[in-house]
């Protein structure tokens, strides 16, 4: 059964007490980032040991050659075409180096099987160099996998609980190596907004003039403040005072649609153009039934077999719902309340509200 998320009379009366409230205030570090805070990307190549035989099969061939390299580093020598295990499997382990992630920090990491293993529950991983995109390691990873599942059964019989061949192990890598990362160049410190707008760059450059002083901190381009914090002693604390600076958030009027799952997310700040809608449903049933006429006992009759079609057309009463100038959030909800309709429905009439120019939002289908 699919599930949809439908607009009910109790989010009317909420969003009917959203249409005209306040803009939110947040703080700087919601919507905004210091330029040089970044995470980075690592991803290594590794084996999992001790899988009670779901592991790789011996059609994955690259999953026998990393147990005899393996092998071979603790002086056992085994040509590759005769190691064979089931025990095993080759996996890329990934995981995201935080910023300023120093030597000797633990950093979750994630598994994912990379030959045609059954399942990765009980396994443990062996030492794995974590290289970022330069090819420098940053990290090591090892220990045991948890999957959050299990893959049980046998013969024609299986039950599989969430993903089998994909895991992690929280705290898995320690880091071996930092990042340096420059939040301070020449006494400037960039603060980059997380979704680049004009207003929201100019609030934020407004809300630091009034904390450190007119002139401090300019709207340099869209996303993109500049603070010139000069020779501070405590650039780290000051740095923290900015980030808590509150902000009046703009609200977008943005529409978005999901038609796989028939989910409708309408913005506060949507508004629509005096406009009329109409809405009704047409059924059309056929169906067939099969009469069977029988000749009469000793006739020289054949046995007929007749098709028999009917059709019933039921229609509902369109009904036709006005909406005034202005109508916002609340009003284009009641609206599509009053008309009973689906979801799926909602979606039809959300973009022939667009293509008619009445629906005055970024109507995003996804």
């Amino acid at each position: 059964m699919k599930k949809y998320l439908f607009i009910t009379p109790l989010l009317l009366a909420i969003a009917g007490s959203m249409a005209f409230a306040a803009e939110p205030t947040v703080r700087i570090s919601d919507i905004a980032r210091i330029d040089g805070m970044r995470s980075n990307q690592l991803v290594g190549y590794g084996l999992i040991v001790g899988l009670d035989g779901t592991g790789d099969t011996q059609q994955t061939v690259f999953t026998a050659q990393a147990l005899a390299n393996m092998l071979q580093k603790f002086g056992v020598n085994v040509p590759a075409s005769k190691a064979k295990a089931k025990n095993i499997a080759t996996v890329m382990v990934t995981a995201d180096l935080p910023p300023f992630a120093r030597p000797g920090g633990k950093i979750d990491i994630l598994v994912s099987s990379l030959g045609d293993a059954r399942s990765l529950q009980g396994g443990t991983l062996l030492q794995t160099p974590l290289q970022a995109a330069n090819g420098k390691v940053y990290a090591v990873a090892q220990g045991s996998v948890s999957i959050g599942g299990f893959n049980a059964g046998g013969g024609d019989t299986t039950v599989t609980k969430n993903h089998a061949t994909a895991g992690r192990i929280p705290g898995g890598a320690i880091v071996e190596r930092d990042v340096p990362a420059a939040i301070c160049e020449d006494g400037v410190v960039n603060i980059v907004l997380n979704d680049p707008d004009f207003v929201m760059t100019s609030r934020i450059a407004e809300s630091v003039n009034a904390k450190l002083g007119a002139g401090s901190a300019s709207a340099v381009v869209p996303g993109l403040v500049r603070v010139n914090i000069g020779n501070a002693a405590n650039v780290v604390g000051l740095i923290a005072d900015i980030s808590q600076l509150p902000v009046t958030e703009t609200t977008s009027a943005k529409v978005i649609v999901n038609e796989r799952t028939g989910t409708v997310v309408i913005g506060d700040a949507v508004r629509i153009s005096p406009v009329a809608i109409s809405h009704g449903n047409l059924s059309v049933e056929i169906s067939s039934e099969v009469q069977v006429s029988q000749p009469e006992p000793e006739s020289k009759g054949k046995t007929v077999v007749a098709s028999e079609k009917s059709v019933s057309v039921q229609e509902e009463n369109a009904r036709l719902v006005y909406l005034e100038p202005g109508n916002t959030l609340g009003e284009l909800v009641k609206a599509l309340n009053e008309l009973k309709v689906s979801p799926r429905d909602m979606i039809a009439i959300l973009q022939a509200l667009k293509q008619a120019g009445a629906l005055h939002a970024d109507l995003e289908i996804i």
